[in-house]
């Protein structure tokens, strides 16, 4: 029973906790703090976080952001990219602030491990010094599968070159930490096939939830509703929408003429095929009684990594999933 100090660095601030990265970040911040005290440094998307007045604050001891700025393909750090050995995003979203926080708390504080969420957090490994370090949740189906799965050579082509200048960047990474997790079994396999000399290091952590927050009560089901939940700024989500809406809903409409779809979270003003019957919420504070009263939840992801915390949530409250 070592009561360890433990940093841990999320790309999301974890509240409200409205997507999947956040959600198991949340859970993992809420199990590590029953044994342990850990301080949370996140990147953050909305100016007005005040990390001092969230409910986080029952959960870490201390908390700290640093603002994030999103990834811009066309800025000179991102042109300067292309001829880095690391990834353009990577390249055009470093902050000498938030490398600047790690080492300023890794010196005021005799922590016993950093914990890195994502490859985003992973980057900032020469800012550990000699502090044992695990890389949380290597994703790599996101950049594998359509390297296989696109059919357009030369979009291909691309994404080959994508996949090998990650793959020898978190080649380099992984012997800056002491342990790499992932959120599945499928990542795993394809963790060991990409990185096989340091498959010891690697184990999985799956995605789970408390069981306890989604005891939902008093709901009217409402009939012939569906409902998608998912920020449109993580590509797949958008990628799925556009398929179901285009391929799909028109179908179930000839069919069911009533039938509604509810499209939740930040839709980055990105467009969509207008259809009857297609509402877009918005953010939603809570979204866990939303999908008990909806009848069915689709999922149709087609690409991404770890699993599908959406399909969880559904399945915690008992409303029917259908997915690809």
């Amino acid at each position: 029973d070592w009561l360890m100090k433990i940093l841990f660095l999320s790309r999301w601030f974890p509240y409200p906790v409205n997507n999947g990265s956040k959600l198991r970040i949340h859970n993992l911040l809420r199990g590590l703090a029953k044994s342990h005290e850990v301080t949370l440094l996140s990147f953050t998307d909305d100016p007005l976080t005040n990390a001092e007045t969230t409910v986080l604050q029952g959960i870490c001891s201390e908390c700290y952001t640093v603002p994030w700025s999103e990834f811009n393909p066309d800025s000179n750090p991102a042109r300067m990219g292309f001829l880095s050995s690391t990834p353009r995003s990577l390249v055009d979203t470093y902050s000498a602030q938030m490398e600047n926080e790690i080492r300023r708390l890794l010196s005021e504080k005799d922590y016993d491990l950093v914990i890195a969420s994502q490859t985003t957090m992973a980057s900032y490994y020469q800012a550990f010094g000699k502090t044992p370090a695990i890389f949380e949740e290597l994703e790599l189906g996101i950049f594998y599968d359509p390297v296989y799965l696109t059919s357009n050579g030369l979009e291909r082509y691309r994404q080959l070159l994508t996949w090998l200048k990650l793959k020898a960047y978190v080649s380099r990474l992984l012997r800056s930490f002491a342990a790499i997790t992932m959120a599945s079994s499928r990542e795993f396999s394809i963790f060991k096939e990409t990185f096989p000399q340091f498959e010891k290091k690697a184990s999985v952590i799956p995605n789970c939830i408390d069981l306890s927050q989604y005891a939902v009560t008093g709901i009217d089901l409402q009939p012939d509703s569906l409902i998608f939940s998912g920020s449109f700024r993580y590509r797949p989500n958008y990628d799925a929408m556009l398929w179901f809406l285009n391929e799909v809903f028109l179908l179930i409409l000839e069919q069911v003429p009533d039938a509604c779809l509810l499209i939740t979270g930040d839709h980055a003003n990105l467009p969509l095929p207008h259809l009857k019957n297609v509402h877009l919420t918005g953010h939603v504070d809570d979204i866990i009684p939303l999908i008990a009263s909806c009848s069915v939840s689709v999922v149709p992801i087609f690409g991404g990594g770890g699993t599908r915390l959406k399909i969880i949530e559904a399945m915690a409250v008992g409303t029917p999933v259908v997915s690809t």
